[in-house]
C-alpha cells in the first residue's frame, strides 16, 4: 500500500509544479479565485501533515503568494513522503479540526483525504483555467503513469 501511495502523491506533486508554472505563466489572467483555491488546496494538505507529524500548521484559508506555491507544495510533498516511510498506516491520529472540535482517524484515512481533496479542487482549478482560455495540461492520473 505504501507504494501505491507514494505513486499518489508524486503524481499530485507533479500536477501541482505544473499548475503553478501555469499560474505564473497566466497571472493576469487567471481567475480571482485561483490563488486563494489554490492556497487552500497548499494549506489543507499541511494542515493534516502537521496533525500526523504534530507541528504548527497553517489557517485553512491563509493566502500564499505565488511565487511561493512551489517551495510550499514542495514540502507537503517531502513532509508526506516521510509519512507514508515512518508511519503505520492503521495507527490513529487525535486531531482537533479548525472548529475545535476533537476526532482521530487512521494514517491511511488521512492520506486518502488528502489526496481526495487535491483531486476534487483541481478539478475546480482545471475548470477555472478553461473559462479564463487557458489551455490547462492533462491531469489524468491514468496518462501520467503511462
Amino acid at each position: 500500500m505504501k507504494p501505491f501511495f507514494k505513486s499518489i502523491f508524486d503524481y499530485h506533486h507533479y500536477f501541482n509544479q505544473k499548475l503553478i508554472e501555469l499560474f505564473l505563466e497566466h497571472s493576469a489572467s487567471i481567475s480571482k479565485r485561483t490563488i486563494p483555491l489554490f492556497s487552500h488546496c497548499l494549506n489543507a494538505h499541511q494542515i493534516w501533515n502537521a496533525r500526523i507529524l504534530k507541528t504548527d500548521s497553517f489557517g485553512v484559508h491563509q493566502l500564499h503568494a505565488l511565487e511561493n506555491c512551489k517551495d510550499l507544495d514542495k514540502t507537503n510533498y517531502v513532509d508526506t513522503l516521510k509519512i507514508i516511510d515512518t508511519f503505520d498506516f492503521e495507527e490513529t491520529i487525535k486531531y482537533t479540526n479548525s472548529k475545535g472540535d476533537n476526532f482521530e482517524n487512521t494514517v491511511q484515512d488521512i492520506l486518502f483525504h488528502i489526496a481526495n481533496h487535491f483531486t476534487h479542487h483541481k478539478g475546480q482549478l482545471i475548470s477555472d483555467l478553461r473559462q479564463q482560455e487557458i489551455e490547462p495540461p492533462v491531469t489524468d492520473y491514468i496518462f501520467y503513469k503511462r
